[in-house]
Protein backbone atom coordinates (compact mmCIF):
# COMPACT_ATOMS: atom_id res chain seq x y z
CA UNK A 1 0.00 0.00 0.00
CA UNK A 2 2.56 2.39 -1.03
CA UNK A 3 0.58 3.84 -3.92
CA UNK A 4 -0.42 7.81 -3.90
CA UNK A 5 -3.72 6.46 -2.54
CA UNK A 6 -5.04 3.79 -0.70
CA UNK A 7 -8.30 2.51 -2.52
CA UNK A 8 -10.92 1.11 -0.63
CA UNK A 9 -13.99 -0.68 -0.66
CA UNK A 10 -16.79 0.16 1.49
CA UNK A 11 -19.26 -2.24 2.63
CA UNK A 12 -22.75 -0.48 3.30
CA UNK A 13 -24.67 2.30 2.21
CA UNK A 14 -26.48 3.37 5.25
CA UNK A 15 -26.00 6.65 7.31
CA UNK A 16 -22.30 5.83 8.64
CA UNK A 17 -21.10 5.34 5.13
CA UNK A 18 -21.22 8.82 4.58
CA UNK A 19 -18.61 9.70 6.88
CA UNK A 20 -16.28 6.97 6.43
CA UNK A 21 -16.61 7.79 2.48
CA UNK A 22 -16.09 11.87 3.35
CA UNK A 23 -13.48 11.08 5.72
CA UNK A 24 -11.40 9.20 3.32
CA UNK A 25 -11.78 11.16 0.73
CA UNK A 26 -10.49 14.31 2.92
CA UNK A 27 -7.85 11.84 4.01
CA UNK A 28 -6.83 11.35 0.38
CA UNK A 29 -7.79 7.89 -0.07
CA UNK A 30 -9.90 6.70 -3.13
CA UNK A 31 -13.42 5.12 -2.89
CA UNK A 32 -13.44 2.76 -5.76
CA UNK A 33 -16.36 0.10 -4.90
CA UNK A 34 -19.11 0.10 -2.67
CA UNK A 35 -21.89 -2.74 -1.63
CA UNK A 36 -25.18 -2.37 0.08
CA UNK A 37 -28.18 -4.51 0.41
CA UNK A 38 -29.84 -3.21 -2.15
CA UNK A 39 -28.44 -1.77 -5.42
CA UNK A 40 -30.67 1.58 -4.83
CA UNK A 41 -28.84 2.42 -1.88
CA UNK A 42 -25.49 1.68 -3.34
CA UNK A 43 -26.21 3.28 -6.52
CA UNK A 44 -27.11 6.70 -4.80
CA UNK A 45 -24.39 6.87 -2.46
CA UNK A 46 -21.74 6.15 -5.64
CA UNK A 47 -23.93 8.95 -7.25
CA UNK A 48 -22.89 11.82 -4.40
CA UNK A 49 -19.32 10.58 -4.10
CA UNK A 50 -18.32 9.23 -7.73
CA UNK A 51 -17.43 5.11 -6.81
CA UNK A 52 -17.24 3.71 -10.19
CA UNK A 53 -18.04 0.41 -8.44
CA UNK A 54 -21.26 -0.27 -7.50
CA UNK A 55 -22.69 -3.77 -6.24
CA UNK A 56 -25.45 -5.69 -3.67
CA UNK A 57 -22.77 -8.34 -3.13
CA UNK A 58 -20.40 -7.66 -0.24
CA UNK A 59 -17.99 -10.31 -2.17
CA UNK A 60 -18.08 -8.82 -5.33
CA UNK A 61 -16.42 -5.69 -3.43
CA UNK A 62 -13.72 -8.00 -1.63
CA UNK A 63 -12.64 -10.05 -5.24
CA UNK A 64 -12.35 -6.09 -6.92
CA UNK A 65 -8.75 -6.16 -8.26
CA UNK A 66 -8.54 -2.46 -7.18
CA UNK A 67 -9.88 -2.75 -3.56
CA UNK A 68 -6.51 -2.57 -1.07
CA UNK A 69 -8.83 -2.57 2.35
CA UNK A 70 -12.45 -2.11 3.28
CA UNK A 71 -14.70 -0.73 5.70
CA UNK A 72 -17.32 -2.71 7.25
CA UNK A 73 -20.84 -0.64 7.91
CA UNK A 74 -22.99 -3.30 7.79
CA UNK A 75 -25.57 -4.18 10.62
CA UNK A 76 -24.19 -5.56 13.65
CA UNK A 77 -24.93 -9.14 13.04
CA UNK A 78 -23.45 -9.41 9.98
CA UNK A 79 -19.96 -8.11 11.16
CA UNK A 80 -17.88 -11.66 12.20
CA UNK A 81 -18.77 -13.25 9.18
CA UNK A 82 -17.77 -10.21 6.60
CA UNK A 83 -14.69 -9.67 8.86
CA UNK A 84 -13.71 -13.08 8.43
CA UNK A 85 -14.26 -13.39 4.33
CA UNK A 86 -12.11 -9.67 4.19
CA UNK A 87 -9.23 -11.17 6.34
CA UNK A 88 -9.68 -14.85 3.95
CA UNK A 89 -8.97 -12.54 1.20
CA UNK A 90 -5.68 -10.56 2.27
CA UNK A 91 -8.07 -7.32 2.96
CA UNK A 92 -7.45 -4.65 5.66
CA UNK A 93 -10.19 -4.14 7.68
CA UNK A 94 -11.90 -1.09 9.29
CA UNK A 95 -15.18 -2.39 10.93
CA UNK A 96 -17.67 0.16 12.28
CA UNK A 97 -18.35 -0.43 16.40
CA UNK A 98 -19.29 -2.45 17.53
CA UNK A 99 -17.17 -4.95 16.65
CA UNK A 100 -19.24 -7.65 17.02
CA UNK A 101 -22.23 -9.21 19.11
CA UNK A 102 -20.20 -10.77 21.77
CA UNK A 103 -16.66 -11.42 23.04
CA UNK A 104 -16.49 -15.01 21.31
CA UNK A 105 -17.20 -13.49 17.60
CA UNK A 106 -14.71 -10.91 18.40
CA UNK A 107 -11.86 -13.16 19.48
CA UNK A 108 -12.86 -14.94 16.01
CA UNK A 109 -11.85 -11.67 14.01
CA UNK A 110 -9.00 -10.96 16.15
CA UNK A 111 -7.67 -14.46 15.91
CA UNK A 112 -8.36 -15.05 12.10
CA UNK A 113 -6.76 -11.40 11.66
CA UNK A 114 -2.88 -12.54 13.40
CA UNK A 115 -3.22 -15.94 12.00
CA UNK A 116 -3.68 -14.42 8.31
CA UNK A 117 -1.27 -11.44 9.16
CA UNK A 118 -3.98 -9.12 8.07
CA UNK A 119 -4.60 -5.86 10.39
CA UNK A 120 -8.30 -5.19 11.53
CA UNK A 121 -8.98 -2.06 13.47
CA UNK A 122 -12.08 -0.93 14.86
CA UNK A 123 -14.04 2.43 14.20
CA UNK A 124 -14.26 4.39 17.27
CA UNK A 125 -14.99 8.08 15.89
CA UNK A 126 -15.58 9.83 19.25
CA UNK A 127 -11.46 9.13 20.40
CA UNK A 128 -11.49 11.50 17.25
CA UNK A 129 -13.01 14.41 18.58
CA UNK A 130 -10.42 18.00 18.91
CA UNK A 131 -11.76 18.20 22.62
CA UNK A 132 -11.00 14.51 23.33
CA UNK A 133 -7.29 14.77 22.22
CA UNK A 134 -7.01 17.69 24.30
CA UNK A 135 -8.59 16.40 27.27
CA UNK A 136 -6.02 13.55 27.26
CA UNK A 137 -3.00 15.87 26.90
CA UNK A 138 -4.35 17.46 29.81
CA UNK A 139 -4.72 14.26 31.58
CA UNK A 140 -1.27 13.11 30.80
CA UNK A 141 0.10 17.04 32.38
CA UNK A 142 -2.08 15.97 35.48
CA UNK A 143 -3.57 19.27 35.21
CA UNK A 144 -6.59 18.53 36.87
CA UNK A 145 -4.79 16.58 39.44
CA UNK A 146 -5.74 12.86 40.51
CA UNK A 147 -8.76 11.81 39.16
CA UNK A 148 -11.64 10.38 41.69
CA UNK A 149 -14.86 10.23 39.50
CA UNK A 150 -16.26 10.34 35.98
CA UNK A 151 -19.50 11.05 34.35
CA UNK A 152 -20.31 10.11 31.19
CA UNK A 153 -24.00 10.07 29.09
CA UNK A 154 -24.84 8.29 25.41
CA UNK A 155 -28.97 9.59 24.89
CA UNK A 156 -30.59 9.66 21.67
CA UNK A 157 -34.20 8.89 20.75
CA UNK A 158 -33.00 5.94 19.50
CA UNK A 159 -32.76 4.67 15.04
CA UNK A 160 -35.97 5.04 12.90
CA UNK A 161 -34.28 3.67 9.61
CA UNK A 162 -34.49 -0.86 10.86
CA UNK A 163 -36.07 -2.69 12.63
CA UNK A 164 -32.81 -5.14 13.57
CA UNK A 165 -31.48 -2.32 15.70
CA UNK A 166 -34.29 -3.35 18.10
CA UNK A 167 -33.05 -7.25 18.21
CA UNK A 168 -31.01 -8.47 20.96
CA UNK A 169 -30.41 -11.45 18.68
CA UNK A 170 -29.00 -9.23 15.91
CA UNK A 171 -27.63 -6.86 17.69
CA UNK A 172 -26.49 -8.78 20.93
CA UNK A 173 -28.46 -6.67 23.36
CA UNK A 174 -29.98 -2.90 23.29
CA UNK A 175 -29.10 0.20 23.80
CA UNK A 176 -25.74 -0.42 25.81
CA UNK A 177 -24.28 -2.51 22.62
CA UNK A 178 -25.45 0.19 19.56
CA UNK A 179 -24.51 3.55 21.50
CA UNK A 180 -23.02 2.70 25.21
CA UNK A 181 -20.10 1.01 23.14
CA UNK A 182 -18.87 4.67 22.46
CA UNK A 183 -19.08 5.42 26.28
CA UNK A 184 -16.97 2.60 27.79
CA UNK A 185 -14.54 3.03 24.69
CA UNK A 186 -13.75 6.59 25.35
CA UNK A 187 -13.56 6.12 28.94
CA UNK A 188 -11.04 3.09 28.34
CA UNK A 189 -9.01 5.37 25.85
CA UNK A 190 -8.97 8.28 29.02
CA UNK A 191 -8.91 6.49 32.13
CA UNK A 192 -7.55 2.95 31.30
CA UNK A 193 -8.87 -0.01 32.26
CA UNK A 194 -12.68 -1.02 33.97
CA UNK A 195 -12.39 -3.91 36.42
CA UNK A 196 -15.72 -4.37 37.58
CA UNK A 197 -19.37 -2.87 37.41
CA UNK A 198 -22.89 -2.54 38.76
CA UNK A 199 -25.65 -1.99 36.77
CA UNK A 200 -29.21 -1.69 35.86
CA UNK A 201 -31.33 -1.75 32.85
CA UNK A 202 -34.84 -1.37 31.50
CA UNK A 203 -36.82 -1.67 28.27
CA UNK A 204 -39.21 1.78 29.31
CA UNK A 205 -40.31 1.68 25.39
CA UNK A 206 -42.32 -1.44 24.63
CA UNK A 207 -43.40 -0.36 21.10
CA UNK A 208 -41.55 1.83 18.16
CA UNK A 209 -42.49 2.80 15.33
CA UNK A 210 -40.30 3.30 12.24
CA UNK A 211 -39.68 6.25 9.54
CA UNK A 212 -41.07 3.80 6.88
CA UNK A 213 -44.30 3.13 9.19
CA UNK A 214 -43.54 -0.16 10.61
CA UNK A 215 -43.85 -0.83 13.92
CA UNK A 216 -41.14 -2.70 15.55
CA UNK A 217 -41.21 -4.49 19.35
CA UNK A 218 -37.98 -4.22 21.14
CA UNK A 219 -36.91 -7.12 23.22
CA UNK A 220 -33.70 -5.34 24.74
CA UNK A 221 -33.20 -2.59 27.00
CA UNK A 222 -33.30 0.85 25.84
CA UNK A 223 -32.02 2.86 29.44
CA UNK A 224 -28.88 1.84 30.98
CA UNK A 225 -27.10 3.19 34.65
CA UNK A 226 -23.88 1.48 35.35
CA UNK A 227 -21.09 2.42 37.20
CA UNK A 228 -17.63 1.63 36.91
CA UNK A 229 -14.10 0.76 39.08
CA UNK A 230 -11.24 1.12 37.30
CA UNK A 231 -8.05 -0.57 38.33
CA UNK A 232 -6.99 3.26 39.35
CA UNK A 233 -9.28 2.89 41.75
CA UNK A 234 -11.13 5.75 40.01
CA UNK A 235 -15.06 5.75 39.97
CA UNK A 236 -17.38 6.95 36.69
CA UNK A 237 -21.28 6.38 36.08
CA UNK A 238 -22.21 5.81 32.84
CA UNK A 239 -25.89 6.81 31.69
CA UNK A 240 -27.17 5.15 27.97
CA UNK A 241 -30.81 5.67 26.38
CA UNK A 242 -32.46 5.45 23.68
CA UNK A 243 -35.48 7.28 24.97
CA UNK A 244 -34.54 10.99 24.83
CA UNK A 245 -35.96 13.57 22.66
CA UNK A 246 -33.36 16.22 22.39
CA UNK A 247 -30.76 13.32 22.71
CA UNK A 248 -27.07 13.97 23.39
CA UNK A 249 -24.60 15.64 21.01
CA UNK A 250 -22.53 12.45 20.84
CA UNK A 251 -21.71 12.10 24.62
CA UNK A 252 -21.11 14.30 27.61
CA UNK A 253 -18.62 13.74 29.97
CA UNK A 254 -17.69 15.85 33.02
CA UNK A 255 -14.12 14.46 34.88
CA UNK A 256 -13.85 15.71 38.65
CA UNK A 257 -10.08 16.18 39.78
CA UNK A 258 -8.61 17.05 42.85
CA UNK A 259 -7.34 20.09 41.60
CA UNK A 260 -9.72 20.87 39.02
CA UNK A 261 -12.82 20.17 36.67
CA UNK A 262 -13.27 19.42 32.70
CA UNK A 263 -17.13 19.13 30.73
CA UNK A 264 -16.73 18.36 27.88
CA UNK A 265 -19.77 19.03 25.06
CA UNK A 266 -21.39 20.31 27.73
CA UNK A 267 -23.89 23.69 27.69
CA UNK A 268 -20.22 25.25 28.29
CA UNK A 269 -18.84 24.13 25.01
CA UNK A 270 -16.76 21.22 23.24
CA UNK A 271 -14.07 21.57 26.38
CA UNK A 272 -14.71 23.72 29.38
CA UNK A 273 -12.03 23.71 32.24
CA UNK A 274 -12.35 25.15 35.96
CA UNK A 275 -8.78 24.53 37.09
CA UNK A 276 -7.42 27.08 38.72
CA UNK A 277 -4.05 25.94 39.71
CA UNK A 278 -3.51 24.94 35.70
CA UNK A 279 -4.74 28.39 34.47
CA UNK A 280 -3.37 30.57 37.51
CA UNK A 281 -6.97 32.18 38.10
CA UNK A 282 -10.13 31.38 39.18
CA UNK A 283 -12.91 30.73 36.72
CA UNK A 284 -14.32 28.63 33.98
CA UNK A 285 -12.21 28.75 31.10
CA UNK A 286 -12.80 27.36 27.30
CA UNK A 287 -9.43 26.10 26.08
CA UNK A 288 -9.26 27.37 22.06
CA UNK A 289 -9.63 23.95 20.03
CA UNK A 290 -8.58 23.29 16.15
CA UNK A 291 -11.33 23.12 13.88
CA UNK A 292 -13.00 19.19 14.63
CA UNK A 293 -12.79 17.20 11.85
CA UNK A 294 -12.76 13.39 13.41
CA UNK A 295 -13.39 11.80 9.85
CA UNK A 296 -10.53 13.34 8.31
CA UNK A 297 -8.12 12.72 11.49
CA UNK A 298 -9.43 9.04 12.13
CA UNK A 299 -9.32 7.98 8.06
CA UNK A 300 -5.65 9.82 7.89
CA UNK A 301 -4.73 8.01 11.32
CA UNK A 302 -5.52 4.83 9.48
CA UNK A 303 -3.99 4.97 6.80
CA UNK A 304 -0.98 5.61 8.11
CA UNK A 305 -0.65 2.46 10.15
CA UNK A 306 -1.53 0.39 7.07
CA UNK A 307 1.54 1.96 5.02
CA UNK A 308 3.33 1.28 8.29
CA UNK A 309 3.71 5.09 9.38
CA UNK A 310 2.22 4.42 12.22
CA UNK A 311 2.03 2.23 14.82
CA UNK A 312 -1.20 -0.12 14.92
CA UNK A 313 -4.04 1.34 17.71
CA UNK A 314 -4.82 -2.04 19.15
CA UNK A 315 -8.46 -0.95 18.21
CA UNK A 316 -9.46 -4.71 17.55
CA UNK A 317 -8.18 -5.36 21.22
CA UNK A 318 -10.07 -2.57 22.26
CA UNK A 319 -13.39 -3.51 19.81
CA UNK A 320 -13.09 -6.92 22.44
CA UNK A 321 -12.19 -5.31 25.78
CA UNK A 322 -14.96 -2.77 25.35
CA UNK A 323 -17.26 -5.89 24.50
CA UNK A 324 -16.53 -7.39 27.97
CA UNK A 325 -17.64 -5.12 29.57
CA UNK A 326 -20.94 -4.63 28.15
CA UNK A 327 -21.34 -8.50 28.77
CA UNK A 328 -20.26 -7.23 32.30
CA UNK A 329 -23.14 -5.07 32.47
CA UNK A 330 -25.66 -7.47 31.57
CA UNK A 331 -24.44 -10.39 34.17
CA UNK A 332 -24.94 -7.34 36.86
CA UNK A 333 -27.99 -6.18 35.60
CA UNK A 334 -28.94 -9.96 35.39
CA UNK A 335 -27.86 -10.73 39.27
CA UNK A 336 -27.99 -7.03 41.08
CA UNK A 337 -24.10 -8.07 42.31
CA UNK A 338 -20.78 -6.11 41.29
CA UNK A 339 -19.56 -8.16 38.19
CA UNK A 340 -15.63 -8.53 37.02
CA UNK A 341 -14.65 -7.63 33.66
CA UNK A 342 -13.31 -10.35 31.99
CA UNK A 343 -9.65 -9.47 30.29
CA UNK A 344 -9.21 -9.08 26.56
Amino acid sequence: MTGEKLRVGVMGAGFISTYHIEGLRAAGAQVVAISSRTLESARKQASVYDIPFVTDQNEAVLAHPEVEAVVIATPDYTHRDLALQAIEAGKPVLLQKPMARNSAECRDIIEAGERAGVPVFVSFMHRYFEEVFAVRELLAQQALGSVFTVRQRNATPGGSWAAWLYSREKVGGGVMMQLGVHGVDLLRHLFGEIEAVKATTALTRKERRLSDGTVVRPDAEDVVFATYRFASGLLATHEVAYNEVAGTDRFRMEIYGESGTAWLRSERGPLALYAPAYAGREGWFQPALPESNPGLRQHRHWIDMLRGEAPHDGSDRDGLAAIQVIEAVYRSAETGQWQEVARA
